[in-house]
């Protein structure tokens, strides 16, 4: 291993996390962790890396952006057909991780992801700007294309077509949520003795405990 990578370490001293002062519901202890990380220097606090698994059983893994947080899950939106909507379709079992990395956290969640209604989709789709919706239409995602000026001739000619219409919503494109029934908050700590509190359910209730690191 070069030196130079083998050496780099950092002491985690920026705060502490306890199963005694965690609150009792991890959607609410997520929400706490996410305006903290909202109101700190972390560029894009919804980032979220996904990771699905298809019938080859190779991991496959992604950031996506966090769009609606509820108590019932985590959801995101993307092309139906795309590499992950294909995973995911083949088998819903996904974990998320929020690296806020700047924190010296992370939020690791396991769950089961299935598509939301295409109302639900409908109406965020419109919430976003023309050319992100019309940006939709114009990727068929992860096909291979020969070259960029591809995707650049099809959004000129889409951009003209809906100049003055509104963009209608995809037929291949829309939300997942992701229902956990695990999730795990770390909190870096020195000595490398960080502090892990998983939250895990068991029927309509929330078990938490700590994990050695």
């Amino acid at each position: 291993m070069r030196e130079d990578i083998a050496s780099l370490r950092n002491e985690y001293t920026k705060a502490f996390l306890d199963e005694f002062s965690v609150l009792k519901n991890p959607f609410d202890q997520f929400e706490k962790w996410f305006d903290e990380a909202k109101n700190s220097i972390i560029p894009e606090p919804n980032a979220m890396v996904l990771c699905t698994v298809g019938s080859s059983g190779q991991p496959s893994l992604r950031t996506v952006l966090l769009k609606d947080l509820s108590g019932e899950g985590f959801t995101f939106y993307t092309n139906y057909n795309s590499h992950k909507g294909k995973e995911i379709a083949e088998n819903g079992s996904v974990s998320l991780l929020f690296p806020w990395l700047e924190l010296e956290r992370q939020v690791i969640i396991q769950g089961k992801a299935g598509k939301i209604s295409r109302l639900a989709s409908e109406a965020y789709f419109q919430s976003r700007p023309k050319d992100s919706q019309i940006g939709a239409h114009v990727s068929r995602q992860s096909e291979q294309i020969s070259s960029r000026s591809v995707l650049e001739n099809k959004l000129n000619l889409l951009k003209e077509k809906y100049r003055d219409r509104q963009v209608p919503l995809p037929d291949d494109w829309g939300g997942y949520l992701v229902t956990p029934h695990l999730i795990e908050f770390w909190q870096g700590r020195p000595n490398r003795l960080h502090d892990r509190i998983i939250y895990k359910r068991t029927g309509d209730f929330w078990n938490i405990r700590r994990l050695s690191p």
